[in-house]
């Protein structure tokens, strides 16, 4: 059974830096894409951040010179350094990988973490 667990949550003020953390553990042959999700309260969920199979990283504009997403592979983990936060940034993370793999024979499943908290305030 593969598992995404999030850590580095909490409360930052605004300009200030957080830095998340998702690993992915069990039996794992390959990880395609990893990302970071976030849903603010009455919004729905959007794509913050993420990174291909190759290191290639991709960022929703309004996080663009801001967050950084980083991968270590060998660890099945994602990170997302989080700077110059500000208020809106404020939501609930989740990390999800895509078309995890527990032997090269399967497509795959995507999977998602439980969610962490980030709130932005003073």
């Amino acid at each position: 059974q593969v598992q995404l667990v999030e850590s580095g949550g909490g409360l930052v003020q605004p300009g200030g830096s957080l830095r998340l953390s998702c690993a992915a553990s069990g039996i794992i042959f390959s990880i395609n894409a990893m990302g970071w999700y976030r849903q603010a309260p009455g919004k729905q969920r959007e794509l913050v951040a993420s990174i291909t199979s190759g290191g290639s990283p991709n960022y929703t504009d309004s996080v663009k010179g801001r967050f950084t997403i980083s991968r270590d592979y060998p660890k099945n983990t994602v990170y997302l350094q989080m700077s110059s936060v500000k208020p809106e940034d404020t939501a609930v993370y989740y990390c999800n990988a895509v078309r995890v793999r527990t032997t090269r024979w399967e497509y795959g499943y995507d999977y998602w973490g439980q969610g962490t908290q980030v709130t932005v305030s003073s």
